[in-house]
């Protein structure tokens, strides 16, 4: 049985909490303590520390890892966290733990096993609100949108747009948590008449505690989870805090992201490949691995991925020859399918051959793909030649591919 200590600290709220949870011999046991009060976290946090370890007969050595909530929240509490947690994995040569805030929240107030979809939204304060959603099957979490600031003004149309996705994966049960719902007038009947579940906090508020952050942390470390603690960091998700009277008075917020309805593309690298990878899975029967992928950029290949409020909905990799562009691979998320994401990414890659000098975009098909042939044909590509047994198939047969190719009327010198 693994044995260990972990020291977990959350302050991106005005609670300043410290728990250590330790496992030994098959038993667990949690201790915790904590303090109300802002500014005085970077005063508490340790005597809260040593506390729990004196009264657990350990002493710092002793500690396994390090957690800390990364937020979003609070800037000087997530640095107080983050900063206390680093210092003390650095000087005992221990790895630390981040845990998502919100997803902490969502862990707190939904219990442990809920099955379904838990959305979280939380008061960012300047009319904004923090949101994430996770999902719950089985025991296991996945993230289904990671924290992102929201205007409060976009928040109900976003949930109404993602909505249909969550019911479509979990049922058709999905709940809501979190402070923003006392904070914001009205924003609770919203979602109800969404069909949300919304859940109170009653007289405690919604915010992440440390005894949540070590039991998640703990859940990680049994899967092997480890991250150095040179890289540890606070998830801070508002891009601007201070702003003057003239750009108050202008109605700007926080971020310039908060725009729930629109997508953005960015260029692909090798921090976006987990998530690319998980798509390639859910939408190939073949698909390609991580390491394919890796290997791609390695070797100078161009990418690019579509992301929205931080959540990734699809991506793509082109490798340039001499005389045209060739379009290696292509995904969109299934929730995200039909909402013009692949056209997107289309654009890029021929924005890419326009740039590059580059008269023609091929790519290869399955011909029983029949959807992607109708959307390639429906953006210029045409059917120019055959592959035989090109790709593998059910039962090891091979299936044939259509070579398909978009020839540009016009080239830059």
């Amino acid at each position: 049985m693994d044995n260990f200590h972990i020291l977990a600290f959350e302050t991106s709220s005005t609670l300043c909490s410290v728990a250590l949870l330790s496992q030994t011999a098959g038993r667990v046991r949690l201790r915790t303590a904590q303090h109300e009060g802002r500014q005085e976290h970077a005063e508490r946090i340790l005597p809260l520390a040593w506390q729990l370890l004196s009264e657990a007969g350990l002493s710092r050595t002793d500690l396994s890892a390090v957690a800390f909530g990364q937020g979003p929240g609070g800037f000087t509490g997530l640095r107080v966290a983050c900063g206390v947690s680093q210092g003390l994995a650095v000087a005992l040569d221990i790895p630390v733990l981040p845990v998502d805030s919100l997803h902490a929240v969502a862990f707190q107030q939904a219990g442990e096993d809920p099955p379904g979809v838990h959305v979280v939204l939380q008061d960012a304060r300047m009319n904004e609100i923090y949101a994430a959603a996770y999902r719950c099957a089985d025991g296991q979490w996945t993230t289904l949108q990671a924290p992102a600031l929201i205007a409060r003004a976009d928040v109900t149309a976003w949930i109404a747009d993602e909505s249909a996705a969550w019911i479509m994966q979990a049922g058709s049960r999905w709940s809501v948590h979190g402070d923003a719902l006392a904070a914001f007038e009205g924003l609770a009947d919203e979602l109800q008449a969404l069909g949300a579940t919304v859940e109170t906090a009653g007289d405690e508020p919604a915010r992440a505690h440390a005894a949540t952050v070590a039991r998640l942390a703990a859940l990680a470390w049994q899967q092997g989870q480890r991250l150095d603690a040179a890289l540890a960091a606070p998830a801070y998700v508002r891009d601007k805090v201070a702003y003057t009277t003239v750009e108050r008075a202008q109605g700007l917020g926080g971020n310039p992201q908060a725009d729930a309805a629109h997508w953005s593309v960015h260029d692909m690298g090798m921090t976006d490949l987990d998530e690319v990878a998980a798509i390639e899975r859910q939408v190939q029967s073949f698909p390609w691995t991580r390491q394919n992928f890796v290997d791609g950029l390695a070797a100078g290949y161009r990418g690019w991925v579509v992301r929205r409020l931080g959540s990734m909905l699809g991506f793509a990799l082109v490798m340039d020859t001499p005389d045209m562009a060739h379009l290696l691979v292509i995904g969109v998320r299934p929730d995200s399918q039909r909402r013009g994401v692949g056209a997107d990414l289309l654009r890029c890659c021929a924005a890419h051959c326009h740039q590059a000098g580059l008269p023609a975009l091929t790519l290869e098909v399955r011909p029983s793909n029949t959807r992607a042939i109708t959307f390639y044909q429906q953006h210029g590509f045409r059917q120019l030649g055959l592959r035989r047994g090109y790709y593998p198939a059910a039962h090891g047969v091979r299936e044939d591919a259509w070579i398909m190719t978009l020839t540009f009327q016009e080239t830059p010198a």
